[in-house]
């Protein structure tokens, strides 16, 4: 009899991946170390497939980072170096990661992208949520600032109505100019 293999499917939280999701260029993206670590293969050989098909990466799926993004990059994590890097790192849109998994042919592919586009798909839903949440705040201060001009102006009222009158210190009798 032949001993089968079972695959013990190993879900990372959306929540983890989601941390793994940068803003470069105003675009979401994943770098390609993370993603070679989520796939279970090496960086350089993730890459090396990505090169023998790049045709299926234009730039708005994948770039390689500037020094200055890459610095940046550092920066954000508080490294001074980035465990050996030689090359400046690739990094992959959503679209670019969808890719990856006709690029790397292995159910371990196939089951990391099904949770990194949930993870996409999370965190559009998380923007789009603040977004809305954004605009109702500021209607809400819009109208608390009209509000509060119009509880001034009742109080101004109330105060004048509210205040004895004062009375004048005068002469009696008519004036009469000359």
């Amino acid at each position: 009899m032949k001993e089968e293999k079972s695959l013990v499917k190993v879900e990372i939280p959306t929540e983890r991946i989601a941390q793994l999701i940068f803003i470069i260029r105003g675009k979401k993206v994943m770098i390609d170390k993370d993603l070679a670590e989520l796939y279970q293969v090496e960086t350089r050989d993730m890459n090396k497939a990505v090169r023998r098909n790049i045709a299926r990466f234009p730039t708005d799926f994948m770039f390689q980072l500037t020094e200055q993004e890459f610095e940046n990059l550092m920066f954000q994590f508080g490294t001074s170096r980035w465990g050996g890097t030689r090359k400046l790192p690739y990094v992959f849109t959503e679209h670019g990661v969808v890719m990856l998994s006709s690029v790397l042919k292995s159910e371990k592919a196939i089951e990391m992208n099904i949770s990194i586009v949930r993870a996409f798909i999370k965190l559009r839903e998380l923007l789009a949520t603040n977004k809305d949440l954004a605009t109702r705040m500021d209607d809400l201060e819009r109208h608390q600032k009209s509000h509060s001009q119009h509880l001034v102006n009742i109080y101004s009222t109330l105060k004048k109505l509210t205040s004895e009158p004062k009375k004048e210190e005068g002469k009696i009798g008519f004036n009469v100019e000359k």
